[in-house]
């Protein structure tokens, strides 16, 4: 699941959304974009954050900047992990999760260390996701500088992708969550596509706010409601577990690209290290081995662990798509997780739809010479967006497969073959630093990444189809 970043104002303590969107819930959104000549856009699986710099904004210390890592990468992702897990086994799923977790890791400090390298090289304080593939493509070898645009646009449509993904992921789990709701008091309701309808009405008029300062309570409260939420679900997830020999250990292997594209939506946050490095009082404390970054991601990958492990020891095979899905129907205690979640998503996704209205609203808004209709052709536009992201949903309205679908076809690129190749540009003109050991180790998490993209979005497709 989906936040905003907190950050100090030399007077006083403002909370600045300006714009996910993951991840990270796990990535942009897996998604930088430029609202000023001083923003940027972070991705993550469940929100997605932006943070407009200001010259006079104070710089935060190392505790604040672990919870904004924190609140970043834990989102609604988290929620899939039994559903992942039951698609690999108890064991292969749980090493599998910290596998993958300790690549994405790696991936971040990969893309980290580059931003670095580039900013020093063309002399910026800081740079955005679409800009390092933009700048490593300008200064990197002669015959590829040409494709430098390419590359910003290659990002920038990978970010969109992501994030008009993630609010059809929000719409079919609101409309889930809150069909269960319905039908634990009155059996035989209505389909989730009426569900999907109702929701979709309703987050029409949401999505015309434009400035989304006005919305920073609402993301803050989203972040309570999401930890308040996860508290009780552990609380279920301990009691009455049976032993983990009655779980089976693996799975068969057409299986494992379901739960790989899973996995890999948890953890599309890797847009968020460059940000709050740059906000930090001490920067040279976020990287290292004992730095914010592995404290903060080591926390995440660790309740993603437990989450799916404890979750699909509990519930087994029969884990869905959210494990708040699996929750008891008739405690209202547990009811009110699915309202929290709900609720928390249905705030999250003005969020993370800001993301393709700011790239590219200002492309389309260009070619509209009337001034009279460019307010109305945003609103517009921002409709005919919010309908793409129904029609998706009602036509998936399965949530594990387009969760699924979704990390293997746009978070992967983003959270694992990128950052290699952006690595393979940015130090092939740093003499005496691209060594043969970095070439084939960059080569084998691309490769690892394009298998899990291509298996994952064919097997993804395949089972969508055969639901039909």
């Amino acid at each position: 699941m989906d936040q905003i970043q907190m950050m100090e104002n030399s007077e006083e303590s403002k909370l600045l959304p300006v714009g996910n969107i993951a991840s990270c819930d796990q990535s942009m959104a897996s998604a930088e974009i430029h609202w000023s000549s001083h923003s940027e856009y972070i991705p993550q699986s469940q929100s997605s954050i932006i943070i407009e710099e200001d010259k006079n904004l104070e710089k935060v210390g190392n505790c604040p900047s672990l919870m904004h890592l924190l609140k970043g990468n834990i989102g609604t992702g988290i929620l899939a992990m039994p559903s992942a897990i039951k698609n690999a086994g108890l064991w292969v799923g749980t090493i599998g999760i910290l596998a993958i977790g300790g690549i994405a890791i790696y991936c971040m400090h990969m893309l980290l260390n580059c931003c670095n390298i580039l900013c020093k090289r063309v002399n910026k304080p800081t740079l955005d996701y679409a800009s390092i593939l933009e700048t490593a493509l300008q200064t990197g070898p002669e015959r590829l500088r040409r494709w430098s645009s390419v590359g910003r646009m290659v990002v920038n449509i990978f970010l969109v992708m992501t994030q008009i993904g993630f609010c059809c992921v929000y719409l079919v789990f609101i409309a889930q969550n809150v069909k269960q709701v319905i039908d634990s008091f009155h059996k035989g309701g209505p389909p989730v596509f009426v569900y999907i309808v109702i929701t979709t009405a309703l987050i029409i008029p949401y999505t015309f706010v434009r400035d989304l300062k006005n919305l920073a309570p609402f993301s803050t409260f989203a972040n309570l409601l999401n930890f308040v939420g996860l508290i009780i679900i552990f609380q279920d997830l301990f009691q009455g577990l049976p032993n983990p020999d009655k779980r089976p250990a693996y799975k068969s292997l057409d299986k494992l690209p379901l739960y790989f594209g899973t996995a890999i939506y948890a953890f599309e946050g890797i847009g968020l290290v460059m940000p709050i490095q740059n906000k930090m009082r001490y920067p040279h404390d976020f990287g290292g081995h004992s730095g914010v970054l592995n404290l903060g991601m080591v926390i995440v990958t660790c309740l993603y662990t437990a989450t799916g492990f404890y979750g699909y020891l509990k519930f087994g095979d029969d884990s869905l798509g959210s494990v708040t899905l699996n929750l008891p129907a008739k405690n209202w205690l547990y009811i009110s997780v699915n309202l929290l979640f709900a609720l928390s998503m249905f705030i999250t996704y003005g969020l993370q739809f800001y993301v393709p209205i700011k790239i590219t609203w200002p492309w389309i808004s260009s070619k509209i010479t009337s001034r009279r209709w460019l307010n109305y052709s945003e609103y517009i536009y921002r409709t005919i967006l919010v309908l793409i992201t129904f029609g998706i949903a009602s036509a998936v309205p399965h949530l594990d497969l387009l969760i699924s679908l979704i990390g293997a076809f746009a978070s992967c690129a983003l959270a694992l073959m990128l950052p290699p190749i952006i690595e393979l540009l940015t130090l092939s003109v740093e003499d005496g630093q691209l060594r043969w050991w970095t070439v084939i180790k960059d080569i084998i998490i691309i490769v690892f990444g394009l298998l899990g993209f291509a298996t994952g979005t064919f097997s993804a497709l395949q089972a969508i189809i055969e639901n039909f």
